[in-house]
C-alpha cells in the first residue's frame, strides 16, 4: 500500500507542475529541454512557491535525474538529510526552491563529475530562474559545483545581488561520496548546511524553529 500511495502522490505532483504557483518555472524547464531534445530536465516540485520563494537551494546533479522527474538533492540519503534539516529549523518548502548547477541530464547516463564548460553553461539558466523568484535574497549552494557556480553568478551578476542584498552560502554536498565521513563529521557538515538554512530564514524575516 505504501508504495501504491507514493505512487499516486507523485503522479498528482507531477500533474500539478502547471499550478499557477510553479508553471513560469515549468515553463523556463520547457524552453531549457527544447533547446537540447537529446537531454532531459528535471522539473521543480509544485509543493514550491514563487511568489513565497525566499531562498534558492542550487545543487550539484551528480548522478541519475530523479525517477519522480523533479530536482532532488542527490540521492535518496540525501533527500532525506535535507528534509530533516528544514524540518529541524522550520523551513516550509513554500519558502524555498531547488535548482541544479547542470540542469540537463543525459538519458540512461549518470552525471560524473560535472566539467568547467557544464557549470558555465549553468549560469544563464540560473540567472533566468532567479528573476522568477524576485523575493529571494539568499542561495544555499551544495557541493564543489555549485560553489563554482555562485562564484560565477557573484561575478557576473554582482550588481543585482546586492541590489536584492542577496547572500550566499557554501554548503557540502548531502549526497554520495561527498557525505562520506565519521558519525562526528557528518553531524558537524549537517550542523553547517542548517546554519546557512537558519540564517537565511532569519535576515528574511522567516521564524527558525526553536529561537
Amino acid at each position: 500500500m505504501t508504495s501504491v500511495a507514493t505512487e499516486s502522490l507523485r503522479e498528482q505532483l507531477w500533474d500539478r507542475r502547471y499550478d499557477e504557483n510553479i508553471a513560469p518555472v515549468t515553463e523556463l524547464c520547457d524552453t531549457l529541454a527544447q533547446a537540447r531534445p537529446d537531454q532531459q530536465l528535471a522539473y521543480v516540485d509544485p509543493v514550491h512557491d514563487i511568489d513565497q520563494c525566499r531562498i534558492i537551494s542550487l545543487f550539484s546533479n551528480v548522478g541519475e535525474i530523479d525517477p519522480s522527474g523533479f530536482i532532488t538533492a542527490g540521492d535518496e540519503q540525501a533527500a532525506t538529510r535535507l528534509l530533516g534539516i528544514h524540518w529541524q529549523i522550520g523551513l516550509r518548502p513554500s519558502y524555498v526552491m531547488p535548482w541544479n548547477v547542470h540542469p540537463w541530464f543525459t538519458p540512461g547516463e549518470a552525471n560524473g563529475r560535472l566539467t568547467a564548460p557544464q557549470i558555465e553553461q549553468g549560469l544563464r539558466p540560473l540567472v533566468k530562474f532567479m528573476t522568477l523568484v524576485p523575493r529571494a535574497s539568499a542561495l544555499v549552494a551544495h557541493g564543489t559545483e555549485a560553489h563554482r557556480l555562485a562564484d560565477q553568478l557573484l561575478k557576473a551578476q554582482g550588481p543585482m545581488l546586492y541590489k536584492r542584498g542577496f547572500s550566499i552560502y557554501k554548503v557540502r554536498s548531502l549526497s554520495g561520496r561527498s557525505f562520506a565521513g565519521s558519525q562526528e563529521r557528518q553531524a558537524g557538515w549537517l550542523l553547517e548546511s542548517a546554519k546557512a538554512y537558519a540564517e537565511s530564514m532569519t535576515r528574511n524575516g522567516i521564524a527558525v524553529k526553536g529561537r
